[in-house]
């Protein structure tokens, strides 16, 4: 298995094997348009967000050390307290914690009874808090000002970096892409928004970034020199790219999939330790998203972008012109010559250029070897005229 995963590996490098990243951008762009549009659809459909007790203000009671954990009981001892939803969760060994929309005093000490008898608990370990919802605004203004500062900053770097702003907006484009989708797979779960959740979209910016970087970087080696070359064209080389690092960005999302995958799995759902659960949901969906972007929106979005400029389009269509008058059969997408059996092969020579023909007319030189009775013959200081019988004269 090893093996065979190295062979491919290796295939992809050299681009006897190729996968049609680039050449099927307009497939990838109206998939993704497709899950955006899902994405943002899912939360209307849903009455939106289930914001969590810190955007929206509530009541919270604590019960510490007690051997029963199940969130059973606390369910059905807050029913003839309040008719809103009541969220328990198991947050730590032998600690379970009760959240629902704001009680009044009464009702507060009435919950605090029925929490104490439910888990057979004493007064000290049952506690009561208040939490208002100007503390959850405060962390959504927070988190939009950095999320903005992120991306100018992101902007900018890459800018500069790749010296060219193509990229860039790619990128945005593609982190736009995450958010969104990343988003509406959370708010299809039903999981509550909290401010770990806001942590985990955050961080899957930088881990999706980190992913672009890797791909374009290859991309920029790539296209460099580019049209010194007459065998691929820009497309081909952009989609060798994004191939040769193929693996790399798999391995990256497995390695960092595995572990979130065992809080989200294991130690939410199996153990209960439900408050990891949104973190490790943002980060696990947020992970496979930004590999999905780099592939299929980013590094694509930036081939058609740049494959429209009138240099990279003259150049393709030149080294189109000269596969079929080289008479090359089978190219990989990524611009890799195949023979009859299917194995890579080299591009056959260049056809010599024509001779240039020369449209000057040569130069004629005119030479006057001899004249007839052009003139009489004159006397020169009373001497006798000269006799031109014996041969030409040259004038």
């Amino acid at each position: 298995m090893a093996a065979r995963f190295a062979t491919v590996g290796n295939q992809l490098y050299t681009g006897e094997r190729s996968h049609p990243f680039i050449q099927r951008s307009r497939l990838w762009f109206l998939i993704a348009a497709l899950l955006v549009l899902a994405s943002a659809t899912v939360p209307l459909a849903r009455g939106g967000f289930n914001l969590g007790i810190e955007f929206t203000g509530g009541s919270e009671f604590t019960i510490s050390d007690i051997s029963n954990t199940d969130v059973a009981p606390g369910e059905e001892a807050m029913e003839p307290v309040t008719d809103e939803e009541v969220v328990v969760t198991n947050i730590a060994p032998g600690t379970i914690q009760v959240r629902t929309a704001q009680l009044d005093d009464e009702q507060t000490l009435e919950a605090a009874d029925a929490l104490q008898e439910a888990y057979s608990a004493s007064s000290d370990q049952v506690t009561s808090n208040y939490i208002g919802p100007s503390w959850g605004e405060h962390v959504s203004e927070q988190m939009l000002l950095g999320l903005a500062i992120f991306l100018i900053m992101v902007t900018l770097y890459m800018a500069l970096y790749f010296r060219t702003w193509k990229m860039s907006v790619a990128a945005i484009v593609g982190l736009g892409f995450v958010v969104a989708t990343t988003a509406g797979i959370y708010s299809a779960t039903g999981f509550e928004v909290t401010p770990s959740a806001i942590i985990g979209f955050l961080t899957i910016l930088s881990y999706a970034l980190y992913d672009t970087m890797v791909v374009f970087d290859k991309v920029r080696e790539n296209v460099r020199g580019l049209f010194d070359q007459k065998d691929q064209t820009f497309g081909e080389r952009v989609n060798l790219a994004v191939n040769q690092t193929l693996v790399r960005s798999l391995n990256t999302s497995v390695v960092g999939i595995l572990p979130v995958g065992s809080i989200l799995f294991i130690g939410a759902w199996l153990l209960g330790a439900g408050t990891l659960r949104d973190i490790a949901l943002a980060l696990f969906v947020g992970i496979i998203v930004g590999t999905v972007a780099t592939l299929f929106v980013q590094a694509p979005l930036y081939g058609w972008m740049r494959g429209r400029d009138a240099d990279v389009v003259a150049h393709t269509r030149e080294v189109l012109a000269l596969r079929e008058e080289r008479e090359i059969g089978r190219v990989t997408s990524s611009g890799t010559p195949l023979d009859a059996d299917g194995r890579v092969t080299s591009f056959p020579p260049l056809p010599e250029p024509e001779p240039e023909e020369d449209d000057e007319e040569p130069e004629l030189e005119i030479v006057i070897t001899g004249t007839e009775g052009s003139e009489e013959p004159r006397e020169d200081d009373g001497g006798p005229a000269a006799d031109d019988a014996d041969g030409p004269s040259v004038r």
